[in-house]
């Protein structure tokens, strides 16, 4: 079945994210916008995710739960958990391994933790948007020990890209799906073999994709997507 996504999405837990970024005004934007799923992937954490999932199953959106991971060597990883406990658990394990610094409201801006009524229940007081000390290939297998799917996200596009951070697609660890920022361009060898995704990493309610970006799944779940990001795609 055609499904049409945004995959790559900030709340207002991430000091990024614009205040009106509350799980509810998401979710009620990818309706209005016709998506049939999103996910919601904040910096380094997953606590706007129990929030969310109530939402967006009120709404009949598919809610994929994720965390845009910031590796050692400041690349930017989505990863992809079946669950949304799952990706909680992986958030505080996490958390762990984040600088040991408090975060600035006033220099990066607020982390708000909102429950399934948009209102504030609290602030991650972590610093969400700092490098974690884990490296890129640890990052990788954690995510798979916690039976998620990593992918390297926005690879084509500034200093948190996979390739113009590193330079080159790593052989180890393997990623058989990557996303693209779809406005620059990006080297087909890294693309070979590979699926790609194209979200709009949006901080801003306005910026959440429209009816552009469409995946092809057996049935809408979460199981369904997890095994077609982790499919070679046919070369």
């Amino acid at each position: 079945m055609d499904l049409f996504a945004d995959l790559h999405i900030h709340s207002c837990l991430s000091p990024c994210g614009d205040d009106e970024m509350t799980p509810g005004n998401i979710l009620g934007m990818a309706v209005v916008k016709g998506l049939d799923m999103a996910a919601i992937a904040d910096h380094n954490t997953a606590l706007n995710l129990p929030a969310a999932k109530t939402i967006a199953d009120a709404y009949g959106i598919l809610l994929i739960p994720a965390i845009e991971i910031t590796t050692r060597e400041e690349v930017h990883m989505l990863g992809y958990f079946p669950d949304v406990d799952t990706a909680v658990a992986f958030g505080e394990m996490l958390k762990g391994h984040l600088p040991k610094r408090k975060n600035k409201p006033s220099l990066f801006g607020e982390q708000r933790i909102m429950n399934d009524d948009d209102e504030i229940i609290g602030y991650e007081d972590a610093l969400l948007i700092g490098a974690t000390d884990l490296p890129l290939s640890e990052c990788a297998r954690l995510v798979r020990e916690y039976s998620g799917v990593p992918v390297p996200a926005h690879i084509n596009r500034g200093s948190n890209g996979l390739l113009v951070n590193l330079g080159m697609m790593p052989d180890d660890p393997a990623f058989p799906t990557v996303e693209v920022w779809r406005p620059l361009p990006c080297p087909m060898d890294a693309l070979e073999g590979r699926h790609t995704l194209h979200s709009s990493d949006a901080h801003y309610l306005g910026d959440i994709l429209e009816r552009e970006s469409m995946l092809k799944l057996p049935e809408k779940s979460v199981a369904a997507f997890l095994h077609w990001l982790n499919s070679q795609q046919k070369i």
